[in-house]
């Protein structure tokens, strides 16, 4: 095998066995260890790059590259359950548990602008790093007994489920690219020039809103996956040949 290729096994090898867990050798480090040229170990380095196994930062250096998690689009998930099923530790910061007037709230759960709400504010945390930044709203009426939860390590729509005897049945929910603000940056651990997505979910049991919920999730550690069978394709606005001009 290529030298390059000898180096990237080997490199492949002490990645899966957690070596460079704090960082990542230099180019200068490699080529000593290896006993081979800059080119040599530039290339093992570019194509574990191109795995998606290294990030390089100019000026900083070469670090290994965060796992993303995937979230499904087209149905109702639990971050918490997500973040576990990608092999982290969920846990939450609660920075807020309390009740609330809120009327921008209060008519996206189509209630009176003076009923009380619950309002629970929370910080997720992948293993320790912070992911997300989650706020929910609840009518008081449905969400009162989740007052006295501790939300630090447990899931909204099991203790509703278990406290409250609601279990959420459709939702819809928006998603779109965002900076976010000085105090999330802060609350998130990101740089200023970041992306994030910015999520609103209401989610409803029926026809009836019990949730409403806006999130800053962390653009670098996730990602938003759609699946679809060949059966669910649409098909109604394909063209017919008779449609389509010539030439186009």
């Amino acid at each position: 095998m290529p030298l390059w290729a000898q180096v990237l096994d080997d490199l492949r090898a002490r990645l899966t066995r957690g070596e460079f867990s704090s960082r990542f050798p230099t180019d200068v480090e490699l080529v000593r260890q290896y006993r081979v040229s800059r080119h040599t170990a530039r290339e093992a380095v570019r194509r574990l790059q191109s795995e998606g196994l290294l990030e390089r930062e100019p000026g900083r250096g070469t670090f290994l590259t965060s796992r993303r998690i995937e979230q499904p689009i087209g149905s109702l998930y639990s971050l918490f359950r997500s973040v576990e099923d990608h092999g982290y530790e969920q846990r939450s910061i609660v920075r807020f548990l309390e009740e609330r007037y809120e009327d921008e709230a209060a008519a996206a759960l189509q209630r009176p602008p003076d009923e009380h709400l619950v309002y629970l504010e929370r910080i997720r945390l992948a293993g320790e790093e912070p992911i997300a930044l989650d706020c929910s709203w609840l009518p008081a009426a449905i969400g009162r007994p989740l007052l006295a939860v501790d939300f630090s390590h447990t899931a909204l729509y099991q203790q509703l489920a278990e406290r409250c005897g609601v279990n959420p049945t459709s939702a819809w929910e928006r998603i779109r690219p965002s900076l976010p603000s000085r105090e999330q940056r802060e609350l998130l651990g990101v740089g200023t020039r970041q992306p994030a997505f910015a999520i609103e979910r209401l989610a409803c049991q029926g026809t009836k809103p019990i949730e409403w919920r806006h999130s800053v999730v962390r653009g670098d550690r996730f990602s938003f996956v759609a699946r679809w069978s060949h059966h669910q394709v649409d098909t109604s606005f394909e063209p017919t040949s008779a449609a389509v001009p010539k030439g186009a």
